[in-house]
């Protein structure tokens, strides 16, 4: 080896200890043959403590089974493989050291295997490339987490925490479907708060919100987990009864009014309201979700006509 194949040599040795990725290389009986400067600052094993030494043995923590099927495809195919964080977000256990990704406790890593020849062209040992991709995985779980939030409000009452029209008729839409095709049994409720203008025009609208949010809680406390309950607009609601009969959602209607006439809001002075309510069974006849809702609006407006605080059934 002439001066200049030496310094090459010397500079090839160096960025393989310096470089910001993880590299080991390990025999067919994986003994680690090489351990450079990142596997020894992430895991605080020196070189000299590894090497010659089973990988699996030394570090009892990794997946065994799942890097082993790796590295003998490696073998076995002679070509490299690639892992990411997707799948598994790490395989060596390393503490997180970036403090911009600070919420992330572990280092978020890829790895590639890349099967090695010796002096014959035989496969004889495997390097394992890790990077460390934290920065990246938080991002990704950032905006991925903003995006289901985004989604979430998307589809929610920001005064009730209830389910929005958009998402509501989404779900109607679903319902009506389903009784069609298997001749379900639901029901749909529709009710208004009487009156409701004057609570807004006496008592201000603060009071009217805080009305809006106790009959919110009040309905899901009423209804199952099945049930579907959603602020339309204004002071009314609606709810869709799964796998509920019309007598069965009267008289859960007709609960729901009573409950409501009953209840006093903690408020100065104390506040009463009452509802009125339109219901309407699933019916084989009915064309579209849409005309579902019209006739139980139909008979939500027939019960105000008719003197409110009171459930009509059609």
């Amino acid at each position: 080896m002439d001066n200049h194949e030496f310094e090459q040599l010397h500079w090839l040795t160096q960025l393989l200890q310096g470089i910001e990725v993880g590299l080991v290389v390990i025999d067919r009986d994986y003994k680690v043959k090489l351990w450079n400067g990142f596997m020894e600052n992430h895991s605080g094993v020196l070189s000299n403590d590894v090497l010659e030494q089973s990988l699996f043995e030394r570090f009892p923590e990794l997946p065994q089974q799942w890097l082993l099927s790796k590295l003998e495809s490696a073998f076995l195919l002679e070509s490299r493989s690639f892992t990411v964080w997707e799948q598994r977000p790490w395989v060596f256990s390393f503490a997180n050291s970036r403090p911009i990704t600070g919420g992330l406790e572990k280092m978020h890593q890829n790895m590639t295997i890349q099967p090695l020849k010796n002096s014959n062209g035989n496969i004889s040992h495997a390097a394992l490339v890790i990077y460390d991709v934290s920065v990246q995985a938080q991002d990704r779980m950032k905006l991925t987490s903003a995006n289901d939030r985004l989604e979430q409000l998307s589809q929610v009452d920001g005064l009730t925490g209830l389910t929005n029209r958009r998402q509501w008729e989404s779900l109607l839409e679903r319902e009506f479907h389903r009784c069609s095709r298997y001749d379900q049994s639901s029901s749909l409720v529709v009710l208004d708060i009487d009156n409701f203008k004057l609570v807004n025009d006496q008592r201000g609208h603060a009071v009217g919100d805080k009305v809006l949010v106790g009959l919110a809680n009040l309905l899901k406390s009423c209804l199952r987990k099945s049930d579907c309950i959603a602020r339309y607009g204004g002071e009314e609601f609606v709810i869709i009864l799964t796998e509920t009969s019309p007598v069965q959602a009267q008289l859960l209607a007709e609960r729901i009014r009573e409950t409501v006439e009953q209840m006093v809001f903690d408020l100065q002075p104390p506040l009463k309201v009452t509802v009125s309510l339109g219901v309407c069974g699933f019916r084989k006849v009915l064309t579209s979700p849409k005309q579902w809702f019209e006739l139980a609006d139909q008979a939500l407006y027939r019960s105000k006509n008719e003197g409110r605080n009171r459930l009509t059934m059609v």
